[in-house]
């Protein structure tokens, strides 16, 4: 079993060229990692001391005059990882002078704060928005994670007395389970209860050492026990390893703590030298590392004092803190703070904007409107030979032969119960396809707007079976690369986009949706798939923001931006759908079909028809058409294989769709 020793000996193999850590082998020096990697290694400082210097100066490069940290090569809004620059910074013993101007700083972003009106009101939220904690990037809501970093880190430092970190404490309090745990958004959405997260609980409680009598914190180290008591995932289990060593107040926990150690070094025997993208990287091991050195040395454990100060007097549903007179908001429609950008900044801005939309109105089509149809009543079809057959349609205009081809799946949350994801073996199918063809290398990528941990999921699913069985490697696309893009769309208001580099550097790209309704954009198919190339250390989870700034706009903004440049392909699951309140709640659906095509929209067009949804009152559908990005006339759409009519079922829509969807009558002057 690998000891700590080796462990932190790992760890320091990974270092990057420039003295950081990445969350990857041959990754950069992001923050994150970075933090986290020095944090373990002083557990040997004597060893190690040269590396924690070399990290913590490559953490300097991305200080900003301001005192914030952002990623130097990332989105500038991003600033979530200051609270953890200044956490680490404070726990190895930083200049103190230095800390309290990120501490400053700090204690003066806050989070934008929902205004309920006619546009918000479906939302059902059950908890109080008027609270402001931290948000991941500016001019944007609160979440549990970044909120906890922060107070964690300004009570570190001394500052658990400032008003910004009682109201924060009273945040997490408020987004926590009364049954335990917490996620990263709301406890409810439309009026269905989410799920928590073993990730953010634990940093939850960590920043909320000292809180006693409190139900939730109690429920919250339930809940995070009794999930580290059957998971076998590193990250969970080292997240919970160090929350529950800061909380060992009941006996149980306490007598729990030797067997985490036990689980954690099981755990790392699998993924220590693992390279395919499904071991341990520097983030994994630099928590395991901190995990198995808590009982002699937690870093996250604060000061008694600390802990006290704070902590006292906070109850759930009380105000504190002074509201500003005109809090900042977004409104229903994502409109955002008026643009403070330099004249000549703007003018640029515009003629950039005036030059997308010329390119916009002489973007030719793709070179075919072609959906094939295939009928597969099982998962146990020969899958492979059916879509080598429909592929047989689409090889002159997207060849695989030589290519490097990253498979795009939909991976959300996995729910044993529920069919929310795509079916593994359909992935199995489309890179047994691939192989054939003779692609040069294939990759699976994904980037879960719910989950961090992207790992968990790919193992729990199912999936990484089979991307075992095939030697294929993941990439969690939240922590690739982002790769900064001029927005080509336009819709949201952004004028660049940060993708991630996998999907930039594509050769060809296909995307492997769930056929499912969607309970804000009507469905979610091969275009809204691609909410999962954006990585999350640039828009944070679940990526709400794009969708305050309107989900078919920013689905149509990825696409076009991700897309207009690379070969791509649509292969969509809906051998069994989901229907009703998708895209998580939903029930199964068997429409016994596969459907394939080199154009985003006609395919997503012709989905919706097998769904009897009308497409043309879709409005991510009508955006994609008016961008020239695709078709959407059935008329245009040369129909293969199956006709629509001998699969085409009803689905049961969302609850509360109409709002969303565009008129009736406005649909039917489109198709005719």
């Amino acid at each position: 079993m690998p000891t700590l020793a080796t462990v932190l000996d790992r760890l320091a193999s990974l270092v990057s060229t420039d003295g950081g850590w990445g969350y990857q082998p041959g990754q950069p020096a992001h923050l994150e990692p970075t933090c986290l990697a020095v944090l373990a290694l002083a557990a040997d400082r004597p060893k190690y001391g040269s590396l924690i210097e070399n990290g913590l100066a490559a953490v300097e490069t991305n200080r900003v005059a301001d005192g914030t940290y952002r990623l130097t090569r990332g989105r500038p809004q991003a600033v979530w990882p200051t609270a953890l620059v200044l956490f680490a910074q404070h726990a190895l013993g930083q200049s103190t002078e230095r800390l309290q101007a990120t501490a400053e700083r700090l204690l003066a972003m806050e989070s934008q704060v929902i205004a309920l009106d006619n546009e918000t009101s479906d939302m059902k939220v059950d908890i109080d928005v008027s609270i402001r904690g931290w948000p991941w990037a500016e001019a944007n809501f609160a979440w549990v994670e970044p909120t906890s970093w922060a107070c964690l880190a300004l009570r570190a430092v001394g500052r658990g007395d400032h008003p910004r970190v009682a109201e924060g404490m009273k945040l997490l309090l408020d987004r926590a389970f009364d049954t335990g745990g917490a996620n990263y958004g709301n406890r409810m959405v439309l009026g269905r209860s989410t799920e928590p997260i073993p990730g953010p609980t634990a940093i939850l409680l960590l920043a909320l050492q000292g809180v006693h009598d409190q139900p939730r914190v109690d429920a919250a180290i339930g809940y995070l026990r009794v999930h580290a008591a059957k998971t076998t995932d590193l990250e969970h289990l080292a997240w919970a390893k160090l929350a529950l060593s800061v909380h060992p107040s009941d006996a149980a926990t306490r007598e729990f703590l030797p067997e985490l150690d036990a689980r954690i070094a099981g755990a790392l025997s699998e993924e220590i030298h693992r390279t395919d993208g499904l071991g341990a990287g520097s983030y994994r091991l630099a928590l395991a590392a901190l995990a198995l050195n808590s009982q002699t040395t937690n870093p996250f454990c604060l000061s008694p004092l600390a802990a006290l100060i704070g902590a006292s007097k906070l109850t759930v549903g009380e105000r504190t803190g002074e509201t500003p007179a005109n809090p900042p908001s977004l409104n229903g429609n994502g409109k955002h703070p008026r643009d403070s950008r330099p004249l000549m900044d703007r003018v640029k801005s515009k003629f950039r904007g005036w030059l997308v939309g010329g390119m916009n109105r002489l973007r030719p089509l793709p070179l075919t409107g072609a959906v094939h149809i295939a009928r597969a009543e099982s998962y146990d079809a020969p899958l492979t030979d059916i879509l080598a057959g429909q592929y047989e349609h689409f090889r002159t205009f997207v060849p695989l032969k030589g290519k490097r081809v990253v498979l795009k799946p939909n991976l959300v949350e996995y729910r044993r119960e529920k069919v929310i994801n795509t079916d593994p073996r359909v992935i199995d199918a489309v890179i047994a396809l691939c192989k054939r063809e003779g692609a040069a290398e294939i990759v699976v990528a994904e980037g879960p707007g719910h989950w961090r941990n992207a790992q968990y999921l790919v193992k729990e699913s199912g999936l990484g079976a089979i991307l075992e069985k095939h030697g294929v490697r993941f990439v969690d696309l939240n922590h690739d690369e982002p790769v900064k893009a001029l927005n080509l769309g336009r819709l949201t208001g952004l004028e660049y986009l940060y993708l991630a580099r996998t999907v930039m550097t594509a050769e060809v790209f296909i995307s492997l949706p769930k056929l499912k309704t969607h309970h804000w954009a009507g469905a979610t198919l091969s275009l809204k798939n691609m909410f999962g190339t954006l990585p999350g250390i640039c828009y944070g989870w679940p990526k709400n923001e794009l969708h305050w700034r309107g989900i078919p706009n920013s689905i149509i903004d990825i696409a076009l931006t991700a897309l207009t440049h690379i070969p791509h392909l649509a292969i969509v699951d809906g051998i069994v759908g989901m229907e009703g309140d998708g895209p998580l709640m939903g029930s199964a659906k068997p429409v016994g079909a596969l459907v394939m095509g080199a154009d985003l929209v006609a395919v997503d067009a012709t989905c919706c028809r097998l769904m009897k949804l009308p497409p043309e009152r879709l409005p991510t559908l009508m955006l994609g058409a008016l961008k020239r990005f695709g078709r959407i006339k059935e008329a245009e759409i040369p129909q293969l294989g199956e006709r629509i009519e001998s699969l085409a079922t009803e689905f049961e829509l969302p609850p509360m769709i109409e709002q969303h969807l565009l008129p009736v009558d406005g649909a039917a002057t489109v198709r005719t």
